[in-house]
């Protein structure tokens, strides 16, 4: 029996059918379902009717779940958005920090006379259930000013093997901080390295709750060190590898950050990091919070520097402290002078811009002031509008 003859309107509705598959195969099948195909709605019971189409789709699918990272995700499988997407557990920022290997019977003892925290209590590993992995300390002058900022991270496991310790500064000021403990190394049995073949990255959580942090403890075996930022919980955590490797290897459903993106959280957080937040020579240490994030002892014994240190907590008077900024206008900070000065509405000054990032950063202000109109001078006449706030991680109540 001879096949009927397509009616004009049939015969090119068939035609068109391909061109239309076509432009479906990236969708998901859920989106399929909500589409219109033909003037009609098409359902589950639709696809039915086109058991082409339906492979199709399915075989799309399929492919697009098994496609690499890379390619699903962009060069890299980086993001760029500043945090962590859906589905995603955190957020790795690439820093620019340099970091220092300290090995040797007499590595403890070396920085223990240089910093302010106890680095002690890092060779109390193996049984001690309060070793920490990591401790933030300052680096001072005989003055007793800050000259680097530094965090300080075991690898050695416990009292047995000898000291192995990796130091984390700003790499603008390695060298500068490399000969200032040749001065004071002397005959100490302690060789100090630069780590050339060592990543540090900052991992920030999606969420910063116990669930998170075990997740992450996890991940510690894959890493040189996986251990929370030992300053403050809101800074997540430090996370140190080996060259090459990507973080992803290490925090599974991580992404890749922009680092502006971790400035801004570190300075909408009132945390300091860095040459430009703590000018070397300059700023003090409890001016500097350094108390409220764990990073000095007052009962360690002496260090240089520990003597104005020690006098001004003992009296209990910090009349300014570094405080989180946000400007009316977002700046570029290359517009505003290092040091450029915060005044009230009387023009009496008030404390002193640090740096920031946008309208976010950071400023040394009179706590007497800090919930007055401010205002931040530009250049000249100029002027822009500033807002000071308390970190919320502060301790309660707050030392004026």
């Amino acid at each position: 029996m001879a096949a009927p003859q397509m009616t004009g309107t049939a015969r090119r509705v068939q035609q068109r059918k391909p061109a239309r598959l076509r432009t479906r195969l990236l969708l998901p099948p859920s989106t399929l379902r909500h589409t219109q195909y033909g003037g009609k709605q098409t359902g589950a019971s639709t696809l039915g009717t086109f058991p082409r189409a339906a492979m199709l789709v399915r075989a799309s699918a399929a492919l697009r779940r098994g496609l690499p990272r890379r390619l699903r995700f962009g060069s890299g499988g980086r993001r760029l958005s500043g945090g962590p997407g859906e589905g995603e557990t955190a957020a790795c920022f690439p820093l620019n920090r340099a970091l220092l290997r300290f090995q040797g019977p007499e590595a403890v003892t070396f920085l223990q006379g240089l910093l302010t925290n106890d680095v002690t209590r890092l060779a109390a590993a193996g049984g001690a259930a309060d070793a920490p992995r990591a401790i933030y300390a300052h680096a001072l002058n005989v003055q007793g000013r800050c000259l680097y900022d530094v965090i300080l991270y075991r690898i050695h496991e416990n009292q047995q093997e000898e000291p192995h310790i990796l130091l984390e500064c700003d790499a603008g000021v390695l060298e500068s901080l490399q000969k200032h403990l040749k001065l004071y190394r002397i005959r100490r049995k302690v060789n100090i390295t630069p780590c050339l073949d060592l990543s540090l990255w900052a991992v920030i959580p999606k969420e910063l709750s116990q669930e998170g942090a075990c997740k992450l403890q996890q991940c510690a075996s894959k890493a040189v060190v996986a251990t929370p930022d030992p300053r403050v919980g809101v800074m997540g955590w430090r996370l140190i590898t080996s060259k090459g490797t990507e973080p992803l290897e290490v925090v599974p459903g991580c992404q890749i950050g922009n680092v502006k993106d971790y400035h801004r959280h570190r300075y909408k957080q009132g945390v300091p990091e860095g040459i430009k937040d703590l000018p070397s020579g300059i700023a003090l240490p409890l001016e500097s919070n350094l108390t409220y994030m764990n990073g000095i002892s007052f009962t360690k014994g002496c260090y240089i520097g520990q003597e104005l240190t020690a006098r001004t907590h003992h009296m209990g008077v910090i009349r300014k402290r570094l405080l989180p900024i946000q400007l009316s206008t977002p700046m570029p900070s290359e517009s505003i002078s290092e040091g450029a000065e915060i005044v009230l509405e009387s023009g009496k000054p008030a404390g002193k811009y640090r740096a920031g990032v946008d309208e976010l950063g950071m400023a040394l202000l009179r706590l007497a002031n800090i919930n007055e109109p401010l205002h931040l001078k530009i250049s000249g006449d100029s002027h822009v509008r500033v807002t000071a706030s308390i970190p919320q991680w502060w301790p309660k109540p707050v030392n004026k």
